[in-house]
Protein backbone atom coordinates (compact mmCIF):
# COMPACT_ATOMS: atom_id res chain seq x y z
CA UNK A 1 0.00 0.00 0.00
CA UNK A 2 0.92 3.20 -0.84
CA UNK A 3 2.64 5.38 1.98
CA UNK A 4 2.22 8.85 2.62
CA UNK A 5 5.60 10.65 2.87
CA UNK A 6 5.85 13.67 5.86
CA UNK A 7 5.91 16.49 2.99
CA UNK A 8 2.57 14.65 1.69
CA UNK A 9 1.30 14.75 4.77
CA UNK A 10 2.36 18.46 5.75
CA UNK A 11 1.01 19.87 2.62
CA UNK A 12 -2.24 18.27 3.00
CA UNK A 13 -2.77 19.53 6.36
CA UNK A 14 -1.96 22.84 5.58
CA UNK A 15 -4.28 23.16 2.37
CA UNK A 16 -6.64 21.79 4.49
CA UNK A 17 -6.21 24.04 6.87
CA UNK A 18 -6.16 26.72 4.47
CA UNK A 19 -9.06 26.00 3.00
CA UNK A 20 -10.82 27.08 6.51
CA UNK A 21 -9.63 30.74 6.31
CA UNK A 22 -12.02 33.45 7.24
CA UNK A 23 -12.23 35.73 4.02
CA UNK A 24 -15.24 37.72 5.09
CA UNK A 25 -17.60 35.32 3.54
CA UNK A 26 -17.30 37.44 0.10
CA UNK A 27 -16.95 36.00 -3.38
CA UNK A 28 -12.98 36.19 -4.22
CA UNK A 29 -11.96 36.12 -8.53
CA UNK A 30 -8.69 34.45 -8.23
CA UNK A 31 -6.54 33.70 -11.31
CA UNK A 32 -6.59 30.89 -13.93
CA UNK A 33 -6.96 27.78 -11.95
CA UNK A 34 -3.93 26.06 -12.74
CA UNK A 35 -1.33 28.91 -13.04
CA UNK A 36 0.64 30.23 -11.07
CA UNK A 37 2.43 33.64 -11.89
CA UNK A 38 6.36 33.64 -10.89
CA UNK A 39 6.25 37.54 -10.23
CA UNK A 40 4.73 40.89 -10.24
CA UNK A 41 3.45 42.10 -13.76
CA UNK A 42 5.08 45.32 -15.19
CA UNK A 43 1.32 46.21 -15.32
CA UNK A 44 0.61 45.43 -11.52
CA UNK A 45 4.54 47.47 -10.58
CA UNK A 46 2.92 50.47 -12.64
CA UNK A 47 -0.32 50.49 -10.51
CA UNK A 48 2.18 50.52 -7.52
CA UNK A 49 3.83 53.52 -8.56
CA UNK A 50 3.31 58.03 -8.81
CA UNK A 51 5.61 57.82 -11.88
CA UNK A 52 6.38 55.74 -14.93
CA UNK A 53 8.30 56.85 -17.89
CA UNK A 54 10.47 56.49 -20.74
CA UNK A 55 13.93 58.28 -20.27
CA UNK A 56 17.26 58.30 -21.59
CA UNK A 57 20.69 58.23 -20.08
CA UNK A 58 22.72 61.28 -19.45
CA UNK A 59 25.79 60.21 -17.91
CA UNK A 60 28.29 58.12 -19.83
CA UNK A 61 30.62 55.37 -17.77
CA UNK A 62 33.37 58.42 -16.39
CA UNK A 63 30.51 60.56 -15.46
CA UNK A 64 28.31 57.98 -13.47
CA UNK A 65 28.43 57.63 -9.93
CA UNK A 66 30.63 54.05 -9.20
CA UNK A 67 29.85 54.08 -5.52
CA UNK A 68 25.86 54.57 -5.31
CA UNK A 69 25.02 53.30 -8.77
CA UNK A 70 23.23 56.51 -9.76
CA UNK A 71 22.79 57.75 -13.25
CA UNK A 72 21.17 60.70 -14.92
CA UNK A 73 18.56 60.23 -17.41
CA UNK A 74 15.93 62.35 -18.95
CA UNK A 75 12.60 61.95 -19.25
CA UNK A 76 11.15 61.64 -22.87
CA UNK A 77 7.99 60.33 -22.18
CA UNK A 78 5.79 60.36 -19.39
CA UNK A 79 2.99 57.19 -19.16
CA UNK A 80 1.58 58.00 -15.79
CA UNK A 81 1.94 61.03 -12.60
CA UNK A 82 2.66 63.59 -15.11
CA UNK A 83 1.66 65.53 -12.18
CA UNK A 84 4.77 64.77 -10.35
CA UNK A 85 7.44 65.01 -13.35
CA UNK A 86 7.73 66.47 -16.56
CA UNK A 87 9.08 65.88 -20.02
CA UNK A 88 13.33 67.20 -19.68
CA UNK A 89 13.07 66.52 -16.27
CA UNK A 90 16.92 64.63 -15.27
CA UNK A 91 16.17 62.73 -12.71
CA UNK A 92 19.13 59.78 -11.07
CA UNK A 93 17.79 56.27 -11.47
CA UNK A 94 20.03 53.53 -9.63
CA UNK A 95 21.48 50.91 -12.15
CA UNK A 96 24.60 48.79 -11.69
CA UNK A 97 24.86 47.63 -15.62
CA UNK A 98 26.78 48.87 -18.61
CA UNK A 99 25.46 52.21 -19.63
CA UNK A 100 25.80 53.92 -23.33
CA UNK A 101 24.56 58.17 -23.78
CA UNK A 102 21.25 57.95 -24.99
CA UNK A 103 20.42 54.75 -23.81
CA UNK A 104 17.25 54.51 -23.04
CA UNK A 105 15.38 52.92 -19.69
CA UNK A 106 11.66 52.52 -18.21
CA UNK A 107 11.94 54.56 -14.96
CA UNK A 108 9.59 54.51 -11.91
CA UNK A 109 9.45 56.85 -9.01
CA UNK A 110 7.57 56.51 -5.67
CA UNK A 111 7.05 58.62 -2.89
CA UNK A 112 6.53 62.01 -4.15
CA UNK A 113 7.91 65.09 -3.82
CA UNK A 114 11.27 63.49 -3.28
CA UNK A 115 11.34 60.43 -5.79
CA UNK A 116 12.69 57.52 -5.56
CA UNK A 117 13.41 56.10 -8.65
CA UNK A 118 14.14 52.45 -10.27
CA UNK A 119 15.05 51.68 -13.96
CA UNK A 120 14.70 49.04 -16.84
CA UNK A 121 17.21 49.17 -19.96
CA UNK A 122 14.66 48.92 -23.22
CA UNK A 123 15.15 48.21 -26.64
CA UNK A 124 12.50 49.72 -28.98
CA UNK A 125 10.52 46.39 -29.20
CA UNK A 126 10.48 46.54 -26.04
CA UNK A 127 8.96 50.17 -25.30
CA UNK A 128 6.75 49.84 -27.40
CA UNK A 129 5.43 46.73 -25.15
CA UNK A 130 6.17 48.84 -22.19
CA UNK A 131 3.95 51.91 -23.31
CA UNK A 132 0.57 49.53 -24.76
CA UNK A 133 0.79 47.97 -21.17
CA UNK A 134 0.74 51.02 -19.43
CA UNK A 135 -2.59 51.72 -21.02
CA UNK A 136 -4.67 48.44 -20.45
CA UNK A 137 -6.06 49.51 -17.18
CA UNK A 138 -8.77 50.89 -18.91
CA UNK A 139 -9.61 47.73 -20.39
CA UNK A 140 -11.18 44.53 -19.64
CA UNK A 141 -9.66 41.67 -18.64
CA UNK A 142 -10.68 39.56 -22.22
CA UNK A 143 -9.07 42.16 -23.90
CA UNK A 144 -5.93 42.46 -21.96
CA UNK A 145 -5.11 38.89 -22.54
CA UNK A 146 -5.90 39.34 -26.57
CA UNK A 147 -2.74 41.55 -25.93
CA UNK A 148 -0.36 39.35 -24.31
CA UNK A 149 -1.08 36.10 -25.27
CA UNK A 150 0.93 37.05 -28.76
CA UNK A 151 3.67 37.19 -26.39
CA UNK A 152 3.31 33.97 -24.45
CA UNK A 153 6.72 32.32 -26.26
CA UNK A 154 8.20 35.92 -26.90
CA UNK A 155 11.76 35.05 -28.06
CA UNK A 156 12.58 37.75 -25.15
CA UNK A 157 12.50 35.97 -22.02
CA UNK A 158 11.30 39.09 -19.43
CA UNK A 159 7.84 39.47 -22.18
CA UNK A 160 7.68 36.00 -22.44
CA UNK A 161 7.26 35.65 -18.57
CA UNK A 162 5.28 38.69 -18.20
CA UNK A 163 2.63 37.56 -20.75
CA UNK A 164 2.70 34.12 -18.54
CA UNK A 165 1.83 36.06 -15.60
CA UNK A 166 -0.58 38.53 -16.98
CA UNK A 167 -2.34 35.25 -17.75
CA UNK A 168 -1.67 33.46 -14.23
CA UNK A 169 -3.67 36.44 -12.50
CA UNK A 170 -6.83 36.44 -14.69
CA UNK A 171 -9.86 34.93 -13.69
CA UNK A 172 -10.59 31.83 -15.74
CA UNK A 173 -13.98 33.43 -17.07
CA UNK A 174 -11.92 35.73 -19.24
CA UNK A 175 -9.33 32.88 -20.67
CA UNK A 176 -12.70 31.11 -21.85
CA UNK A 177 -13.65 34.35 -23.59
CA UNK A 178 -10.37 34.67 -26.05
CA UNK A 179 -11.21 31.29 -27.06
CA UNK A 180 -11.42 33.17 -30.74
CA UNK A 181 -7.91 34.10 -30.63
CA UNK A 182 -6.49 31.22 -29.82
CA UNK A 183 -4.04 29.06 -31.72
CA UNK A 184 -5.41 25.27 -31.43
CA UNK A 185 -2.54 24.43 -33.65
CA UNK A 186 0.32 26.18 -31.59
CA UNK A 187 -0.95 24.95 -28.14
CA UNK A 188 -0.59 21.32 -29.44
CA UNK A 189 3.10 22.24 -30.75
CA UNK A 190 3.78 24.08 -27.15
CA UNK A 191 1.96 21.03 -24.97
CA UNK A 192 3.78 18.17 -27.19
CA UNK A 193 7.43 19.90 -26.02
CA UNK A 194 9.05 17.77 -23.95
CA UNK A 195 11.49 20.81 -22.93
CA UNK A 196 8.04 22.57 -21.80
CA UNK A 197 8.02 24.09 -18.17
CA UNK A 198 5.44 22.87 -15.96
CA UNK A 199 3.57 25.96 -15.39
CA UNK A 200 3.50 26.91 -19.06
CA UNK A 201 2.06 23.78 -19.78
CA UNK A 202 -0.19 24.05 -17.18
CA UNK A 203 -1.91 27.24 -19.07
CA UNK A 204 -1.37 25.76 -22.91
CA UNK A 205 -3.55 22.34 -21.55
CA UNK A 206 -6.17 25.19 -19.79
CA UNK A 207 -6.28 26.91 -22.83
CA UNK A 208 -6.78 23.77 -25.05
CA UNK A 209 -9.51 22.93 -22.97
CA UNK A 210 -11.22 26.43 -24.10
CA UNK A 211 -10.66 26.39 -27.82
CA UNK A 212 -10.08 22.40 -28.11
CA UNK A 213 -12.35 19.75 -29.39
CA UNK A 214 -12.80 15.66 -28.93
CA UNK A 215 -10.27 15.21 -31.51
CA UNK A 216 -7.55 16.08 -29.10
CA UNK A 217 -8.71 13.58 -26.60
CA UNK A 218 -6.70 10.61 -28.06
CA UNK A 219 -3.44 12.78 -27.66
CA UNK A 220 -4.62 13.86 -24.05
CA UNK A 221 -5.32 9.88 -22.69
CA UNK A 222 -1.79 9.18 -24.47
CA UNK A 223 -0.05 11.83 -21.59
CA UNK A 224 -2.18 10.57 -18.76
CA UNK A 225 -0.87 6.81 -19.67
CA UNK A 226 2.58 7.85 -20.37
CA UNK A 227 5.30 7.08 -17.30
CA UNK A 228 7.14 9.75 -18.58
CA UNK A 229 7.61 12.38 -16.21
CA UNK A 230 8.12 15.35 -18.69
CA UNK A 231 4.66 14.26 -20.62
CA UNK A 232 2.82 14.41 -17.43
CA UNK A 233 4.02 17.45 -16.46
CA UNK A 234 1.15 20.16 -15.38
CA UNK A 235 -1.02 16.96 -14.65
CA UNK A 236 -3.58 18.47 -12.83
CA UNK A 237 -4.42 20.81 -15.63
CA UNK A 238 -3.98 17.70 -17.67
CA UNK A 239 -6.72 16.00 -16.61
CA UNK A 240 -8.81 18.72 -16.48
CA UNK A 241 -8.29 19.51 -20.03
CA UNK A 242 -8.99 16.00 -20.37
CA UNK A 243 -12.40 15.81 -18.69
CA UNK A 244 -13.23 19.33 -20.07
CA UNK A 245 -13.14 18.00 -23.57
CA UNK A 246 -14.28 14.06 -22.83
CA UNK A 247 -17.14 15.30 -20.23
CA UNK A 248 -18.66 12.55 -18.09
CA UNK A 249 -17.44 10.09 -19.71
CA UNK A 250 -14.01 10.80 -19.46
CA UNK A 251 -14.22 10.08 -15.72
CA UNK A 252 -14.02 6.28 -15.79
CA UNK A 253 -10.36 6.54 -16.86
CA UNK A 254 -9.47 9.21 -14.11
CA UNK A 255 -11.03 7.04 -11.64
CA UNK A 256 -9.56 3.65 -12.52
CA UNK A 257 -5.72 5.83 -12.99
CA UNK A 258 -5.71 7.93 -10.44
CA UNK A 259 -8.53 7.73 -7.77
CA UNK A 260 -9.41 3.93 -7.28
CA UNK A 261 -5.86 3.23 -7.57
CA UNK A 262 -4.32 2.64 -4.09
CA UNK A 263 -0.93 2.24 -5.81
CA UNK A 264 -1.12 5.68 -7.69
CA UNK A 265 1.48 8.17 -5.83
CA UNK A 266 0.33 10.62 -3.45
CA UNK A 267 1.09 13.80 -6.24
CA UNK A 268 -0.69 12.29 -8.95
CA UNK A 269 -3.67 11.30 -7.00
CA UNK A 270 -3.98 14.80 -5.64
CA UNK A 271 -3.76 16.29 -9.60
CA UNK A 272 -7.16 14.38 -9.88
CA UNK A 273 -8.48 15.38 -6.86
CA UNK A 274 -7.53 19.49 -8.10
CA UNK A 275 -8.91 18.46 -11.67
CA UNK A 276 -11.98 17.49 -10.10
CA UNK A 277 -12.51 20.27 -7.57
CA UNK A 278 -12.23 22.43 -10.44
CA UNK A 279 -14.78 20.78 -12.58
CA UNK A 280 -16.85 21.24 -9.50
CA UNK A 281 -16.67 24.95 -8.65
CA UNK A 282 -15.85 26.51 -12.83
CA UNK A 283 -15.94 23.53 -15.36
CA UNK A 284 -19.82 23.63 -16.45
CA UNK A 285 -19.47 20.93 -17.89
CA UNK A 286 -19.76 17.47 -15.52
CA UNK A 287 -22.57 17.06 -12.84
CA UNK A 288 -21.18 17.51 -10.10
CA UNK A 289 -23.08 14.78 -8.79
CA UNK A 290 -21.15 12.48 -10.90
CA UNK A 291 -17.82 14.34 -9.71
CA UNK A 292 -18.73 13.64 -6.22
CA UNK A 293 -19.14 9.65 -6.84
CA UNK A 294 -15.31 10.09 -8.35
CA UNK A 295 -14.33 11.74 -4.93
CA UNK A 296 -16.06 9.16 -2.89
CA UNK A 297 -13.05 6.51 -4.29
CA UNK A 298 -10.60 8.71 -2.57
CA UNK A 299 -12.57 7.03 0.75
CA UNK A 300 -11.39 3.69 0.23
CA UNK A 301 -7.82 5.61 0.93
CA UNK A 302 -7.83 6.04 4.06
CA UNK A 303 -4.37 7.82 3.77
CA UNK A 304 -6.11 10.16 1.58
CA UNK A 305 -9.47 10.53 2.51
CA UNK A 306 -9.09 14.34 4.68
CA UNK A 307 -7.91 15.53 1.34
CA UNK A 308 -12.16 15.10 -0.21
CA UNK A 309 -14.05 15.07 2.72
CA UNK A 310 -13.82 19.43 3.25
CA UNK A 311 -15.36 18.91 -0.56
CA UNK A 312 -18.22 16.91 0.32
CA UNK A 313 -19.50 18.69 2.97
CA UNK A 314 -18.88 22.18 0.78
CA UNK A 315 -21.04 20.29 -1.98
CA UNK A 316 -23.15 19.17 0.85
CA UNK A 317 -22.98 15.19 -0.09
CA UNK A 318 -24.55 13.69 3.05
CA UNK A 319 -24.49 10.29 1.96
CA UNK A 320 -21.70 9.29 3.76
CA UNK A 321 -21.81 9.55 7.42
CA UNK A 322 -21.36 5.82 7.99
CA UNK A 323 -17.87 5.90 5.73
CA UNK A 324 -16.86 8.84 7.88
CA UNK A 325 -17.98 7.32 11.43
CA UNK A 326 -15.65 4.22 10.38
CA UNK A 327 -12.59 6.07 8.50
CA UNK A 328 -12.82 7.54 12.62
CA UNK A 329 -13.28 4.88 14.17
CA UNK A 330 -10.30 2.73 12.25
CA UNK A 331 -7.89 5.58 11.99
CA UNK A 332 -4.47 4.62 13.86
CA UNK A 333 -1.24 6.57 14.47
CA UNK A 334 -0.67 7.18 10.90
CA UNK A 335 -4.06 8.45 9.42
CA UNK A 336 -5.68 9.67 13.32
CA UNK A 337 -5.17 13.11 10.72
CA UNK A 338 -8.40 12.29 9.01
CA UNK A 339 -10.38 12.40 12.26
CA UNK A 340 -10.49 16.62 12.51
CA UNK A 341 -12.12 16.50 8.81
CA UNK A 342 -14.35 13.74 9.69
CA UNK A 343 -15.94 15.65 12.94
CA UNK A 344 -16.15 18.95 10.74
CA UNK A 345 -18.12 16.64 7.93
CA UNK A 346 -20.38 15.63 10.67
CA UNK A 347 -21.26 19.36 12.30
CA UNK A 348 -21.81 20.50 8.48
CA UNK A 349 -24.18 17.45 8.11
CA UNK A 350 -28.03 18.75 9.03
CA UNK A 351 -29.37 15.34 9.40
CA UNK A 352 -29.48 13.67 12.88
CA UNK A 353 -27.67 10.67 12.33
CA UNK A 354 -24.69 13.06 12.30
CA UNK A 355 -25.09 14.14 15.26
CA UNK A 356 -25.88 10.59 16.48
CA UNK A 357 -22.51 9.82 15.09
CA UNK A 358 -20.86 12.59 16.69
CA UNK A 359 -21.66 12.23 20.14
CA UNK A 360 -20.65 8.69 19.56
CA UNK A 361 -16.95 9.59 18.03
CA UNK A 362 -16.73 12.10 20.93
CA UNK A 363 -16.67 9.43 23.20
CA UNK A 364 -13.68 7.46 21.37
CA UNK A 365 -11.49 10.41 20.63
CA UNK A 366 -12.48 13.26 22.68
CA UNK A 367 -9.18 15.54 21.70
CA UNK A 368 -10.10 14.94 17.59
CA UNK A 369 -13.12 16.93 18.52
CA UNK A 370 -11.90 19.63 20.94
CA UNK A 371 -8.88 20.74 18.06
CA UNK A 372 -11.85 20.81 15.58
CA UNK A 373 -13.75 23.23 17.68
CA UNK A 374 -10.72 24.97 18.79
CA UNK A 375 -9.06 25.42 15.24
CA UNK A 376 -11.13 24.75 12.31
CA UNK A 377 -14.82 25.77 10.96
CA UNK A 378 -17.30 23.98 9.98
CA UNK A 379 -16.91 23.49 5.69
CA UNK A 380 -19.43 25.98 3.93
CA UNK A 381 -21.78 24.09 1.35
CA UNK A 382 -21.41 25.84 -2.17
CA UNK A 383 -24.42 25.40 -4.85
CA UNK A 384 -24.08 24.44 -7.61
CA UNK A 385 -24.42 26.60 -10.78
CA UNK A 386 -26.76 24.07 -12.35
CA UNK A 387 -30.48 24.15 -13.25
CA UNK A 388 -31.08 20.80 -11.00
CA UNK A 389 -29.82 22.83 -7.52
CA UNK A 390 -32.89 23.29 -5.03
CA UNK A 391 -34.56 26.61 -4.31
CA UNK A 392 -32.60 27.03 -1.26
CA UNK A 393 -29.53 25.99 -2.58
CA UNK A 394 -30.12 29.13 -5.62
CA UNK A 395 -30.54 31.28 -2.67
CA UNK A 396 -27.12 30.51 -1.90
CA UNK A 397 -24.37 33.01 -1.66
CA UNK A 398 -22.49 32.08 -4.74
CA UNK A 399 -19.29 30.49 -4.56
CA UNK A 400 -15.58 31.87 -5.35
CA UNK A 401 -13.75 31.68 -8.63
CA UNK A 402 -10.75 29.54 -8.05
CA UNK A 403 -6.99 29.27 -8.72
CA UNK A 404 -4.40 26.80 -8.75
CA UNK A 405 -3.08 27.29 -5.44
CA UNK A 406 -2.63 24.35 -3.13
CA UNK A 407 -6.33 24.39 -1.29
CA UNK A 408 -9.79 23.90 -2.32
CA UNK A 409 -11.11 26.90 -3.88
CA UNK A 410 -14.32 28.53 -1.54
CA UNK A 411 -13.14 29.78 1.70
CA UNK A 412 -15.78 30.10 3.83
CA UNK A 413 -16.46 32.55 6.82
CA UNK A 414 -14.63 31.11 9.63
CA UNK A 415 -16.80 30.53 12.64
CA UNK A 416 -16.77 29.79 16.40
CA UNK A 417 -18.26 26.44 17.14
CA UNK A 418 -18.08 26.67 20.66
CA UNK A 419 -19.65 28.93 23.47
CA UNK A 420 -16.31 28.41 25.45
CA UNK A 421 -14.56 29.26 22.57
CA UNK A 422 -16.45 32.38 21.68
CA UNK A 423 -16.23 33.30 25.44
CA UNK A 424 -12.22 32.95 25.59
CA UNK A 425 -10.60 35.62 23.83
CA UNK A 426 -7.41 34.16 24.05
CA UNK A 427 -8.59 31.20 22.32
CA UNK A 428 -9.61 33.66 19.42
CA UNK A 429 -6.36 35.58 19.44
CA UNK A 430 -4.37 31.97 18.91
CA UNK A 431 -7.29 30.69 16.71
CA UNK A 432 -6.09 33.57 14.45
CA UNK A 433 -2.45 33.44 15.08
CA UNK A 434 -2.51 29.95 13.74
CA UNK A 435 -4.35 29.78 10.47
CA UNK A 436 -2.16 32.79 9.77
CA UNK A 437 0.85 31.15 10.63
CA UNK A 438 -0.27 27.94 8.90
CA UNK A 439 -1.24 29.89 5.52
CA UNK A 440 2.36 31.16 5.37
CA UNK A 441 3.54 27.88 5.39
CA UNK A 442 0.65 26.16 2.98
CA UNK A 443 2.37 29.26 0.62
CA UNK A 444 5.66 28.10 1.04
CA UNK A 445 5.04 24.59 0.43
CA UNK A 446 2.92 24.95 -2.68
CA UNK A 447 5.48 26.84 -4.06
CA UNK A 448 7.92 24.08 -3.55
CA UNK A 449 5.22 21.13 -5.10
CA UNK A 450 3.89 23.83 -8.11
CA UNK A 451 7.90 24.25 -9.11
CA UNK A 452 9.02 20.41 -8.78
CA UNK A 453 5.90 19.64 -10.91
CA UNK A 454 3.73 18.35 -8.40
CA UNK A 455 5.58 15.22 -8.21
CA UNK A 456 6.62 14.53 -4.88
Amino acid sequence: MFRRTPLAIVASLLACIATLTPWGGTSVALGCPFCNAISQTLRQEMQAMDVVAIATVVDTETTRDTETGGVRMRIETILKGDQHAEVGDVITAIYFGEIQKSRRFLVQGAQPPDLQWSSLPVNERVEKYVVRVSELDAEDAASRLRFFIDYLQDEDSMLSRDAYDEFAITPYEAVREIKDDMDHAQLIQWIEDPELSADRKRLYLTMLGVCGSEEDLPMLERMLRSEQKSVRNGLDALIACYLTLAGEKGLPLINEKFLANKQCGYGDTYAAIMAIRFHGTEGDVIARSALIESLHLILRRPDLADLVIPDLARWEDWSQIDRMKQLFLEADEETSFVRVPVVNYLKACPKPEAREALDELSKVDPEAVRRANMFFSIPKPQPEDSGDQDSESQNAEPAATSSWRFEPTDRPTLKVQTAEVAADPWANLCRIAGVMAVNLGSIVIGQYLLLTGGAR
